[in-house]
C-alpha cells in the first residue's frame, strides 16, 4: 500500500475510490477497519459512517484507521469528506483534521473539496456549486449538515482549534512550484490548515503535484487526481490503461433511496414514472416498524419478479423539516435507515444481488446490512460513482450514491451497469 485514504462515509468511499483507479491505482474499499490482512492494493480506502455521529466519536474511529493503514504501510494519509464540505460548527471536519495532524506529527495540511467535473468549484476561499455559492445551493436545506455559509477558511476555523488560511487562485494558477512555496509560507506563518481555490482539473492536478511530500492531505475525492502521478513519478506503480469489468451477478436489481438532495428527488421522480416504486411512510414505520419494513419487503419480492423496483424515504425539505420536528432528527434519519437497510437485507436473503443505493448514511447503513467487509472498483457509472462488486460470496454488485451525484436518469443507468 502507497495511499492510505479514510473516508467519512460510505458513498464518498467509493468516489475516491473511483477517481483513483481511473488515474491508474490498483484500489479497494473497505468497510470499516479490516480485520485480518490488508488487501493487496496500491490504495486502500477504509470507508467509515463519520460524518454526522460526534466529534469525538468520528476523531477516535479516524485515528484508528490511520494507525491501522500506517501500521500496513501506507507512504502519505488522505482523509476525504464530501465536496460540498458537509459539517456544522462543531465539526466534523476540522476535529478529525486536527487529530490526524497530531498522530502523524506534521505541522500543515490542505483542505481542498473542489470537484469540478461535479460542479464544484473553490475561489477565493468561497465554495459554489454550479453557478451558486455553497450557501445559495440546497446544501443549505440538508437535514443534517445544513451549509449556510459558503466561505471555507471561515467555515474551518470555526471547527479547528489551528490558524486556517487561503491559497488564492493566482497563486494555484501559477503551477505546482508557486503553489508548494505558498504551502511553505502559510506554515512558516503558523498556518495548519491551508484552504485551496480550484477551478478545473489541471488546478487539482497541479495542487496534487505540490502536495506530493504532505504526510497527510484532506479533501473530496477530485484532489486525488493529481496524486497517482506523483507515485509514477517515485516509480511506486506502474503505468495503467482502462480498468476491468467486473464479474458478472445476475438476477433482479432493487434500487433504494434515502437521500432527500435535489438531484436524488429528480432520480426518483424519473425512475418512478417508468417502474414499480413505493416510499416509506414515517408515520407507519413510527407506529409499526416491524409490520412496515415486512410490507414494504414483501411488495419488494412481488415487483422483482418481473423487473427493476424502487423503495424511497426521498422527500422535498418542508416534509422532511416536518418528520424531524415530530420524531427528533436523529430519530427519523435511525429508523429510515434501519428500515431501508432491513429491506436489503431481506431482499439479499431472497437472492437479489444487484443494489442501487442513494445517500452516503443510507448506503453505510445497507452495506453493513449485507455484511459486505470490502469492494472490487469498477467502471464509472457517473462522475464520482462507479460499479463496484462485493468481496466474498455470495458476490454483490452495488452503486453506492452520494445524494448529489448523477443525472436524472442514474438509477436505469446504475442497474442496466450492475449486471
Amino acid at each position: 500500500m502507497i495511499l492510505g485514504c479514510i473516508a467519512d462515509d460510505f458513498t464518498g468511499a467509493t468516489d475516491l475510490a473511483n477517481t483513483l483507479t481511473r488515474r491508474g491505482m490498483h484500489t479497494v474499499q473497505t468497510i470499516g477497519i479490516p480485520k485480518g490482512a490488508a488487501p493487496e492494493a496500491d490504495a486502500i480506502v477504509v470507508a467509515l459512517k463519520s460524518r454526522t455521529i460526534p466529534a469525538a466519536e468520528a476523531v477516535a474511529q479516524s485515528l484508528d484507521a490511520c494507525r491501522w493503514l500506517k501500521a500496513h504501510g501506507a507512504k502519505q494519509i488522505f482523509f476525504k469528506y464530501c465536496s460540498t464540505f458537509d459539517s456544522t460548527d462543531d465539526g466534523n471536519i476540522g476535529p478529525v483534521a486536527d487529530a490526524l495532524l497530531d498522530e502523524l506529527k506534521t505541522n500543515f495540511t490542505i483542505a481542498c473539496p473542489a470537484f469540478p467535473e461535479n460542479g464544484r468549484t473553490i475561489y477565493l476561499g468561497h465554495l459554489f456549486v454550479g453557478g451558486d455559492l455553497l450557501s445559495d445551493s440546497s446544501m443549505r436545506h440538508h437535514p443534517l449538515t445544513p451549509m449556510t455559509d459558503a466561505n471555507l477558511v471561515r467555515v474551518l476555523a470555526r471547527q479547528s482549534k489551528h490558524k486556517t488560511g487561503l491559497v488564492p487562485y493566482k497563486t494555484v494558477k501559477a503551477g505546482a512550484p508557486a503553489i508548494a512555496e505558498a504551502f511553505a509560507m502559510l506554515e512558516q506563518q503558523g498556518v495548519r490548515h491551508a484552504i485551496v481555490d480550484a477551478l478545473e482539473d489541471k488546478d487539482l492536478e497541479n495542487i496534487g503535484a505540490a502536495s506530493s511530500g504532505l504526510p497527510l492531505i484532506t479533501g473530496g475525492s477530485g484532489i486525488a487526481i493529481g496524486l497517482p502521478a506523483n507515485y509514477r513519478v517515485a516509480r511506486l506503480i506502474p503505468k495503467r490503461e482502462g480498468i476491468a469489468a467486473l464479474t458478472k451477478v445476475g438476477g433482479p436489481g432493487i434500487v433504494l433511496s434515502g437521500s432527500c438532495s435535489a438531484a436524488t428527488l429528480a432520480q426518483v421522480e424519473r425512475f418512478a414514472a417508468a417502474h414499480p416504486a413505493r416510499s416509506i411512510d414515517p408515520e407507519a414505520l413510527a407506529t409499526a416498524p416491524e409490520a412496515t419494513i415486512a410490507s414494504l419487503l414483501t411488495w419488494a419480492k412481488e415487483q422483482l419478479t418481473s423487473g427493476p423496483a424502487l423503495i424511497y424515504a426521498s422527500a422535498a425539505p418542508e416534509k422532511v423539516a416536518a418528520v424531524q420536528a415530530k420524531f427528533g432528527r436523529e430519530q427519523a434519519g435511525s429508523m429510515i435507515e434501519h428500515a431501508i437497510a432491513s429491506i436489503a437485507a431481506g431482499l439479499a436473503q431472497a437472492g437479489v444481488r444487484r443494489f442501487v443505493i442513494a445517500g452516503g448514511e443510507t448506503s453505510g447503513a445497507v452495506v453493513s446490512a449485507l455484511k459486505v467487509e470490502a469492494l472490487e472498483i469498477g467502471p464509472q457509472i457517473a462522475p464520482g460513482v462507479p460499479a463496484t462488486l462485493s468481496y466474498g460470496f455470495p458476490r454483490q454488485a452495488l452503486a453506492l450514491k452520494s445524494g448529489n451525484f448523477g443525472g436524472p436518469d442514474f438509477f436505469s443507468q446504475a442497474l442496466d451497469a450492475l449486471q
